[in-house]
Order: C-alpha cells, then structure tokens, then sequence
C-alpha cells in the first residue's frame, strides 16, 4: 500500500511527537509498504521519512521546487518529484497514494487533510484516511467537526468518512481494514444533507 503521511515541518516540538512519526515510519516500513510524504527533512515528516528509510522502506518524496535549497529535502528517497506549485504537490500525493494518515502539525497539514477530506466527501476521492490524534493534539479540531455537523454546517456523515487513532500501529490497522463505511458520499444530495 502507498500510505500518504501529512505532518509537521517544525523542529521545535516537544519528543513525543517525533517518537510517534518514528514509530509510524517503522510500522510502514515493518508492513511491507511504501511512503509518500512532502519532502521536508526535518519535522514530523522527515522523523517519519527517516525511520521509514532506516527500515528498508521504499519513499516517495514530493515538494515544490522553491523547497530545494540546501538543508530542507529528505534527499534519501527512491524517488523524489519536484512540482511547480504546492497545488501541484498536493494532487500528485492525492494520485499516487492509497491512503492518508494525518500526523499532527501546522496549518499545511490541515490543508492537506481537508482538502482530501473535502474531496471524499464530494465522491472525488475514496481512499482511506486516519488522524494520529498523538497525545489528543486533534482533540479541538474533532470536537470542531463534531460542533459543525450538530450545527448542520455539515452533513453528519462526514465524520464517517475518517478514523481517528491514537498510536501509530493503530492508525496502520485502522488504515488498512476494509470498512464500508470509509466509502465516499453517494452524491451529491448526501453532500447536502
């Protein structure tokens, strides 16, 4: 499976966090699959790259090319893509991925995560998706969803449409288990319900 990893870039968080994208970047690799990530070097994303590369996986890095400067890029990749435009990025690691787990991070990983949550919900996208809620971190973004469906801003559904995992493992497990109900809306008329 090509398991599409979203995540923080920053070098300023506290251990915990980088333990559990180490342990998520052993697990892919342990599991026999492949990594698709944004590039970075450092953060979440590079601890997850990193021991996901130290454990024989195959990696597929992706980021735009104004981030090839010296020090950024996980260089260690089987195969490394650099796009025009972030937007670029984002689709290619759509395309090529079967499946998404969210670590925590920034304001880029929740663009990530929403657009392809977005995009399930329209029937664009039926691929699994995960939070790693490491520690409760998406503990105030899921009771803001939860508040958003009660307040029929979304359909109830949506919540549907994704797990939530507390360790890395799980997040796996919960990744590659068929489940009917991580299929996308029906149609549109779902959408607005």
């Amino acid at each position: 499976m090509n398991i599409c990893v979203y995540g923080a870039s920053s070098e300023k968080l506290e251990r915990k966090y980088y333990e559990a994208a180490e342990e998520l970047g052993r697990e892919i690799a342990e599991k026999g699959h492949n990594l698709i990530f944004g590039g970075g070097r450092e953060g979440l994303m590079g601890s997850c790259a990193k021991a996901a590369f130290h454990a024989g996986a195959h990696i597929t890095g992706i980021a735009p090319g104004f981030f090839d400067i010296p020090g950024v890029l996980f260089k260690s990749c089987g195969q490394f893509i650099l796009t025009d435009t972030m937007a670029e990025r984002k689709a290619l690691m759509e395309e090529k991925a079967d499946g998404f787990i969210l670590m925590p991070g920034g304001i880029g990983s929740f663009e990530e995560f929403f657009e392809t949550l977005t995009l399930k919900q329209l029937g664009q996208l039926n691929k699994p998706i995960v939070i790693l809620n490491t520690d409760g971190y998406y503990e105030p973004m899921l009771n803001m969803l939860r508040a958003t469906a009660e307040q029929k801003f979304m359909s109830e559904s949506c919540m549907e449409l994704f797990k939530v995992a507390p360790t890395a493992s799980e997040a796996l497990e919960k990744l590659t288990e068929k489940d009917e109900l991580q299929g996308s809306v029906r149609s549109l008329e779902d959408y607005n319900k």
